[in-house]
């Protein structure tokens, strides 16, 4: 089949050379990520996600949610409410602590967390941490003095229903957690569950960050995938070693590069206040290593915090011990959109096929948010009914494509950039053979299948 029959491929970046300029050009010139409200001049950190972006968040979440729910019989699912009273969150103890240190720049008036300035997290940006002659740290983007620094709590504050008195105040659920937590009796005793079991969400969470950036890695909306693992006392690091390992091969059976992810435990002075271990996953991204996944040991903290400002009993009996025991938790978290934009990164590939430059997403097949595009070689009827017929037969399987604009060459670049795994191509011998060519994308072999083989050909391809 013409198109790249014949190549003479040179490998050019790895996804380390990657800038993070030429993923936000690519996720809107494809439609994975817009900017939300551009017609209006856009509207800080936020974004919408594109015709492909919303594929790719739904492979993220039913991948997520297979291995951590489906296939296990020890966690079931839940989803709770976005708009929480302000009980929750003063038991939990983010009205009183989930806070970060901010500082303002007295000339440009410009706001930083100060930790951030520490730790150097915006040096990609504007270079080395800056610090005046008394080695104190100074504004990164004009070099004027800092404010003293103060605390900004994260959480959106709002009221709800018609009076504005104290039990109107509710906020946004700054993460998922809290509805599990608050939850627990309700789902230990309908479902009849016996620790260790584990409770699952998938929603969005908000925060008011001071210094959101990275394109989607940091954003005030976002979308979390978090369980809660409830473990009898004393088996809680054996579980939390193992819920970090899951984790982290999860991303590797997905396809992340191996040398491009690595597990970070948490040093003691950066712990939460409520942990008492924590371990990182972490990607190398454009601007360094970063967060992908924590996988916290939260003790029996949230639950006793429940129980006490509640007054409701929130212990299980252990019947092997024949005592009252609050559960402790083993806390995996990723982001829906931080780990999409991750897998995003990661397949980044350009080579040069023939003196052009080809790039292409090389996705894991579970991931692509096409699966299969459908090309006939030419418009005329013919070609394009048959095409449309064989696509209306793949879609109840899997996300198909069909594309019968320009030429054949450069709609096979099209469906590389988007990472769509396999091509099927309808030329004007189809008509008589009663067969397709099949073009894989990261090889860009090609394979004649008969029509009536298509379905079971694929299937093995794309569901083995």
């Amino acid at each position: 089949m013409s198109g790249d029959t014949t190549q003479e491929i040179t490998n050019t970046p790895t996804p380390a050379d990657v800038t993070m300029d030429t993923i936000v050009s690519l996720c809107k010139r494809r439609g994975f990520v817009f900017p939300s409200a551009e017609i209006y001049g856009g509207f800080g950190s936020t974004y919408d996600y594109g015709p492909l972006g919303v594929e790719l968040l739904r492979n993220v979440r039913n991948l997520w949610w297979k291995s951590m729910v489906q296939l296990r019989d020890d966690v079931v699912g839940l989803e709770a409410s976005i708009l929480g009273p302000e009980k929750v969150y003063v038991a939990s103890g983010h009205v009183a602590n989930f806070s970060d240190p901010l500082v303002d720049c007295k000339s440009c008036k410009r706001r930083w967390r100060l930790d951030h300035l520490e730790e150097g997290h915006y040096e990609a940006e504007y270079g080395p941490t800056k610090r005046n002659p008394k080695g104190e740290i100074i504004c990164p983007a004009c070099g004027g003095e800092l404010s003293e620094p103060r605390k900004f709590n994260l959480m959106f504050k709002t009221r709800v229903g018609v009076t504005e008195d104290s039990s109107s105040v509710a906020y946004l659920r700054p993460e998922t957690a809290q509805g599990m937590f608050i939850n627990y009796a309700n789902v230990q005793t309908s479902t009849s569950r016996k620790l260790p079991f584990g409770i699952a969400q998938i929603g969005k969470s908000f925060r008011n960050e001071i210094t959101p950036g990275n394109f989607v890695f940091r954003t005030r909306e976002f979308e979390q995938m978090e369980m809660e693992f409830f473990v009898k006392p004393g088996t809680d690091d054996e579980w939390h070693d193992y819920w970090v390992k899951e984790r982290y091969n999860w991303y590797l059976n997905l396809g992340i590069t191996p040398d491009r992810l690595r597990l970070r435990p948490h040093a003691k002075d950066e712990l939460s206040f409520y942990s008492k271990a924590t371990s990182d996953v972490e990607y190398l991204f454009p601007w360094g290593w970063g967060e992908l996944e924590g996988i916290a040991n939260r003790t029996n903290y949230d639950l006793s915090q429940h129980a006490e400002h509640s007054g409701k009993d929130l212990s299980y009996f252990d019947e092997e011990n024949k005592e009252r025991i609050v559960p402790f938790v083993i806390e995996p978290a990723a982001g829906v959109t931080r780990t999409a934009l991750t897998f995003l990164i990661d397949a980044y590939h350009e080579e040069v096929v023939n003196n052009e430059k080809r790039v292409v997403l090389r996705f894991h097949k579970d991931i692509a948010p096409v699966k299969i595009a459908v090309l006939p070689l030419s418009k005329k009827e013919a070609l394009s009914s048959l095409s449309k017929e064989i696509a209306r037969k793949l879609r109840p399987r899997w996300m198909t494509m069909y594309d019968e604009t320009q030429a054949i060459g450069k709609r096979y670049r099209r469906q590389d950039e988007i990472g769509t795994p396999y091509c099927i191509t309808v030329d004007f011998d189809s008509l008589e053979d009663n067969a397709v060519t099949i073009r894989e994308r990261d090889s860009m072999t090609q394979v004649r299948v008969p029509i009536d083989d298509l379905v079971r050909v694929m299937s093995e391809k794309l569901d083995g």
